[in-house]
């Protein structure tokens, strides 16, 4: 497990899949903002699912988020588009609604970026988040991450269409 101040990332167990099935992929609304991908209906025990435990990959490490007061299951993490030559990967964070508004996103961006930075020696990572998540991009900014620029409406997003905001941090940038 890599700890941060407040949360853990470890390997995703079977117990926790329908849990973040149920609370983050059963949410249309909230899933249509997090996923580039249209939602559809799909049983929690489908190996389809996006927190379903696959085989490793070189293109995604998928962890789970532990809050460490507690050892509760508070979301899931995952580096991706990880592309071993140009080392850059992008990463994205789902907190359980219970979990959120409690300062855990910021620790969990840490806590990636010192997985994507020491452990896979990427040397860039980026943030791709709607325009108007600014829990996603104050947790990035405070990470050391720099808008990069606005992608005006490139997002469809249950029913309409929404900016997207792109953020990236350099190895150099990065302070652990």
């Amino acid at each position: 497990m890599m700890r941060g101040e407040k949360i853990g990332l470890r390997a995703r167990h079977e117990a926790d899949v329908p849990i973040l099935h149920a609370e983050l992929y059963n949410d249309v609304a909230t899933r249509s903002r997090t996923d580039s991908r249209p939602w559809q209906p799909m049983p929690q025990k489908s190996a389809h699912s996006p927190f379903a435990v696959a085989e490793l990959s070189d293109k995604a490490a998928p962890f789970s988020v532990v809050e460490l007061d507690s050892q509760a299951l508070a979301g899931a993490a995952v580096l991706w588009g990880i592309d071993t030559h140009n080392r850059t990967a992008h990463l994205r964070v789902s907190l359980l609604p219970a979990f959120r508004g409690r300062g855990l996103g910021s620790d969990v961006v840490r806590v990636l970026c010192e997985y994507g930075f020491a452990v896979r020696g990427m040397q860039r990572l980026q943030v791709d988040t709607l325009a108007d998540n600014a829990s996603m991009i104050a947790a990035a900014k405070h990470a050391g991450f720099t808008i990069e620029g606005t992608l005006r409406r490139s997002a469809w997003v249950y029913g309409a269409f929404a900016d997207l905001v792109v953020l990236g941090l350099l190895a150099h940038e990065w302070t652990s």
